[in-house]
């Protein structure tokens, strides 16, 4: 098919192009789908998918119009190197006679986007000697979204793992709400130049809706558009702890989301804003009123189920993702120990247990209780079984890691890789997550 064009009219969702893409060449049109960070052409009678281009690890730059309607053209040529380069580099000038196609150009429809289109590498690929394949697929991983904590005396060397992140393609940064995680936005917002990051969770509890107004306006646009603002109840016991009053979650929350926009007309243009949601009626509120869900922890046997709560014509418009502890070593048990311990943390509130009581998990959770109620903690780790760690936490190798992690881009949430590892901390952690890629 000799391409003559690509525009790209697409549904920007958490560094993902989703939907309305279509391919001109001389034969006849063709739809694209744009999904997993690709741009491919469809061969829809076996499944092929010929891949155009690439997001991971591109050289180029994402595009932003700036006036509603401008489009932004972008001519992607393979190299030797089978990499996408600008036309106007060089390599890219020298190395046109090694594929017989013409350049591809994606022209960007602002005006249908939340703002901004992802930059293309090829993955085109040799064959034989008559030159490149007909029928392509990506030998591309779709990578995770990457949690970083802004910890006390690493923020440093946080910020430059994060940095690295944007650069080798990872879907996406979350801060959790520890250690200041508004704050950790704001440096992400300048370290870094196109990921989209977010809070993962604010608790609304903390601060006052005009004031977190304020902050995620600011950090909205002084990084482009792409902070997300995610906002959560957090747990009761928790904010007990410190002395904070708490009332109804939903209506809470209902009622701050609304302050937030009603304060924007001073603040400034408010971020999309996602909600923790881990169990449904607080996730049908955040299809109500929100622009995406965010859960922690979850099973991913039970979260097709959750998902299919949202209905198909709001499900492509809502960012959907999943906090998911992660330890890379083929000593399983090892992993899962670590897994035990983080997740012991979780079992002791009631929110938590009700959710994966819901989610299949009613003998572990009745095992459970009994042994808080008994103050044995022993005895309550002991009955966090291997099925329902396995479920909700990913352990093992990296072949195992990535498929898991792929299973969850499969339930339709992107999985954000909340790294651990058996033989250091945070940054070797995500270290050792860099190397399943590499």
């Amino acid at each position: 098919m000799n391409v003559k064009h690509v525009e790209v009219l697409v549904v920007q969702q958490l560094n993902r192009a989703e939907l309305g893409t279509r391919i001109w060449g001389d034969r006849h049109d063709r739809s694209i789908r744009c999904s997993g960070q690709a741009v491919t052409n469809g061969t829809h009678k076996r499944g092929w998918r010929r891949t155009i281009a690439w997001a991971n690890d591109s050289g180029l730059i994402t595009h932003r119009a700036k006036l509603t309607g401008e489009p932004h053209h972008l001519s992607l040529n393979a190299a030797r190197n089978a990499e996408a380069v600008r036309t106007n580099d060089a390599d890219a000038q020298g190395a046109l006679f090694a594929l017989k196609l013409p350049p591809v150009v994606l022209l960007h429809a602002p005006d249908v986007t939340r703002g901004w289109l992802l930059a293309f590498q090829s993955s085109i690929r040799t064959t034989n000697r008559r030159g490149y394949r007909r029928r392509m697929t990506s030998s591309v991983d779709q990578l995770p979204a990457l949690s970083v904590i802004g910890s006390a005396n690493k923020r440093t060397a946080i910020l430059e793992l994060a940095a690295e992140a944007e650069t080798r393609g990872f879907a996406g940064l979350a801060c959790p709400g520890v250690g200041g995680n508004l704050a950790l936005c704001g440096s992400l917002a300048h370290v870094t130049q196109t990921i989209t990051f977010w809070s993962s969770i604010q608790p609304i509890y903390l601060s006052h809706p005009m004031e977190t107004a304020a902050t995620a306006a600011h950090i909205a646009e002084v990084s482009g558009g792409r902070f997300r603002l995610g906002l959560g109840v957090s747990h009761v016991p928790m904010l007990d702890r410190i002395g904070l009053a708490t009332g109804k979650p939903l209506s809470d929350m209902r009622d701050y989301v609304a302050s937030l926009r009603a304060a924007s007309r001073g603040a400034g243009a408010m971020p999309p804003i996602l909600l923790a949601a881990l169990r449904d009626r607080m996730l049908d509120l955040a299809v109500e009123i929100g622009d995406g869900a965010l859960w922690a922890n979850a099973s991913l046997s039970h979260t097709p189920t959750q998902v299919a709560r949202i209905p198909s014509e709001r499900r492509s418009a809502l960012q959907l993702a999943n906090m998911v502890p992660t330890v890379i070593d083929a000593d399983v048990n090892a992993a899962r120990a670590i897994h035990r311990r983080t997740l012991g943390g979780y079992i002791v509130l009631p929110n938590y247990r009700n959710y994966w009581r819901v989610a299949g998990y009613g003998d572990e959770m009745d095992a459970i209780e009994a042994a808080l109620e008994r103050g044995d903690r022993d005895a309550a780790a002991a009955a966090m079984s291997d099925r329902w760690i396995n479920d909700c936490t990913i352990s093992g190798d990296a072949a195992h890691v990535r498929d898991r992690l792929a299973a969850w881009y499969a339930t339709g949430v992107t999985p954000i890789a909340v790294m651990s590892s058996t033989t250091g901390g945070q940054a070797k952690a995500i270290r050792e997550l860099f190397d399943l890629y590499s």
